[in-house]
């Protein structure tokens, strides 16, 4: 009887929890918004209740700062243009759980004294920012504080020719466990700039033509970044004053200026990077304090050059990466480097496998004593298809003495891993 009577109670509480629930969604509204008439977007999301549905029509609307501060659903028609105008930000995000998809935003001006965004993000948890376009904004999407929120599938295209006249793309700062997803960025300082960011995934974006850097990494643990393309920006990547950051199946392409690195690491804990592609840069992978640097299976291929390991870089190991068609594979400036160099496969090794392992039987030396000459004179570089440097090249290839004899790789591959 006792148990009867706890099942019936037990089966008039869930069915009470699902009458509620049924209640609630039935009372969430869709609130319709309209170029010209009202009420207004800023009208709508002062009248709506939490959990309510912005849907707003095809056309342009300029309106002052938008604020919402209330969990709701913004969503646009395709044509649905927020024009900034004079508005300091075009939208502020100040409550949790708030999305924002399907909407083109358009102009905000730039300023000297204030981070101006398209999207500006408070304090707030488990925002969604989706499948929207930010053409010509000073910043993009900018969340300061927050945590929990996912940008994904988002357009911005910024127009500026210097790192004065424009903002980043997307912009975190104190953030914690955010996803960053299959995003394009162009035309902005940084594609995506994070500082004091924890737990944060960056995948599968696109930045290219930026002025400075594809993305930005400064002071921030346990991140990790993924399938993401960095291509023809003043820099591709720099990770700066971090720690424990996983670098996985990216590609770096073409970043090439007087200073531009594929990926810069600066002062650097525990990073690894795996298979990655490392294509047609000035300096494909610059490591200066990274301590403890693990790079696998990774391509630098027609770089100028490929690593530079500086006398900062403690405890790297390079396994299993392949090398092709570059200017350097490897260079320093230091005579002597901890690194552990093994298993790598060189297109510049002449040395034999008589026991047939698939490896050298002899080591390779990677570092040029050219690339020490132009370390310590950059202008020589002019020199680098003269005979003269190739005659240096084959001196210390048969008598080794001025290249460092801790960087060699003891097992190198002779064939090209797939």
């Amino acid at each position: 009887m006792r148990r009867s009577n706890a099942l019936l109670a037990l089966g008039f509480g869930l069915c009470v929890v699902t009458q509620s629930r049924e209640l609630a969604a039935q009372s969430h509204r869709i609130i319709e918004v309209r170029p010209g008439r009202a009420p207004s977007i800023a009208e709508a999301v002062r009248s709506a209740q939490p959990g309510d549905r912005i849907a707003i029509g095809r056309g342009v609307y300029r309106e002052p700062t938008i604020v919402v501060d209330r969990p709701l659903t913004i969503v646009g028609e395709p044509g649905a243009i927020l024009d900034g105008g004079a508005a300091t930000h075009i939208l502020r995000i100040e409550a949790d759980s708030v999305t924002v998809r399907g909407l083109e935003f358009r102009r905000v001006t730039t300023s000297h004294v204030e981070d101006r965004a398209a999207i500006r993000v408070g304090a707030v948890t488990a925002c969604r920012i989706e499948d929207n376009r930010i053409l010509d904004a000073f910043f993009g999407i900018y969340l300061a504080g927050s945590q929990r929120c996912v940008i994904a599938r988002n357009e911005l295209r910024g127009t500026g020719a210097s790192e004065d006249q424009t903002g980043n793309a997307i912009h975190l700062w104190t953030a914690r466990d955010v996803e960053i997803d299959d995003n394009r960025m162009s035309g902005h300082r940084d594609g995506i700039y994070l500082e004091f960011a924890h737990g944060t995934v960056v995948r599968g974006n696109v930045a290219e033509a930026n002025v400075r850097y594809g993305l930005h990494f400064m002071s921030s643990e346990d991140c990790r970044y993924e399938r993401n393309v960095f291509r023809r920006n003043g820099a591709g990547v720099a990770v700066m004053y971090s720690k424990r950051v996983a670098i996985t199946g990216n590609t770096f392409d073409d970043n090439r200026s007087a200073s531009a690195y594929g990926l810069l690491l600066k002062e650097v804990y525990d990073a690894e990077l795996t298979a990655n592609r490392f294509t047609a840069n000035t300096i494909a992978l610059y490591a200066d304090g990274a301590t403890r640097l693990r790079a696998d299976g990774n391509l630098f291929r027609d770089n100028g050059w490929a690593v530079k390991l500086m006398a900062s870089t403690e405890r790297a190991e390079l396994t299993g990466n392949v090398f092709l068609g570059n200017s350097f594979d490897l260079s320093t400036n230091s005579r002597g480097s901890d690194a552990r160099v093994a298993g790598n496969y060189w297109d510049e090794y002449r040395g034999y496998d008589l026991d047939r392992d698939g490896r050298g039987d002899v080591p390779h030396r990677p570092v040029r004593l050219f690339s020490l000459i132009v370390e310590r004179n950059e202008p020589t570089l002019v020199l680098l298809r003269s005979p003269l440097v190739a005659i240096l090249d084959r001196a210390e290839r048969v008598v080794p003495s001025l290249t460092p004899e801790t960087l060699q790789d003891v097992s190198p591959l002779m064939r090209r891993p797939r």
